[in-house]
């Protein structure tokens, strides 16, 4: 679904952010992207939906080249990928619900949209998608009234309203804590399970990529140095990722405080997050 080929990317300052970087992404996959602070990681997001330019190499999506397209068909095909950026992107003064029919915006005219005239089956499906991430109580609030665990939901309320093939995903729990980021990678493999989506997930936390991926993508200074199973990912491979470091003590601690499993099935419910919401 969706390929780079020898991709290339290298700043005016002459620093080469990715190199040579191949990679294949199924349909309704989800890829964790790993790696230091610097190694290319926001890059190679940004490369696919072409925020940053390519210096070289391809990005297909569905068939279609990407790195070709300008204009009126390069902003028709960034409609087939959706994006949930780490410090949310909301607009402040905006309630919940306009903030996720904004979602739309690449497929309703300017004055439909300045003047908040969406379809109905739009509103309908805005509805469903808040109270599917936990929010139906929250659809008249501004959006800086909510903690950052509800405005993550609404930003993924909104991709989502953008009928995507594929989500990028820039450091989705940057910001939260650690219950809260759980719930939240939780929310974005359910429904990605449900709605057949790809997903590359831009991620520091190691244990949540282990818990949560399907893949995981390790990237040191630019390349690509690991592609494989979270159960693949040993001390040794981490230590190629991440550089010396005591990796079997910290997972072993880990895991002592983390005893909630990844395995609960993806259809049920998340009652408990949708009574209390996220705070």
């Amino acid at each position: 679904m969706l390929t780079l080929s020898n991709l290339c990317k290298r700043y005016p300052t002459g620093d080469l952010a990715l190199t040579d970087i191949d990679l294949t992404l199924p349909r309704g996959q989800v890829l964790a992207l790993i790696g230091p602070s610097g190694a290319g990681k926001s890059t190679l997001i940004r490369c696919v939906n072409r925020l940053v330019e390519p210096t070289s190499g391809s990005v297909t999506l569905g068939g279609v080249e990407l790195t070709r397209l300008s204009g009126r068909r390069l902003r028709e095909a960034r409609r087939a990928m959706a994006m949930i950026f780490q410090e949310y992107a909301l607009v402040d003064r905006l309630t919940v619900m306009e903030n996720v029919l904004s979602g739309r915006l690449g497929y309703v005219g300017f004055w439909r949209s300045f003047l908040r005239r969406y379809p109905q089956e739009v509103v309908a499906e805005a509805f469903h998608l808040l109270e599917r991430v936990g929010l139906p109580h929250a659809i008249d609030k501004r959006a800086d009234a909510l903690s950052g665990g509800q405005r993550q939901r609404v930003g993924i309320a909104r991709a989502l309203l953008q009928r995507p093939e594929l989500l990028l995903v820039d450091e989705p729990t940057a910001s939260l804590d650690p219950k809260t980021s759980r719930q939240i990678m939780r929310l974005i493999r359910e429904l990605c399970a449900e709605h057949e989506l790809a997903a590359i997930i831009n991620i520091h936390d190691v244990l949540l990529a282990r818990q949560f991926a399907d893949r995981i993508v390790g990237l040191r200074a630019g390349r690509i140095v690991f592609d494989g199973r979270p159960e693949e990912l040993d001390a040794d491979i981490l230590t190629t990722i991440y550089g010396e470091e005591e990796w079997d003590t910290q997972s072993e601690a880990a895991s002592s405080q983390e005893p909630e499993s990844p395995a609960r099935p993806l259809h049920q419910p998340l009652t408990a997050v949708a009574a209390g919401g996220v705070r």
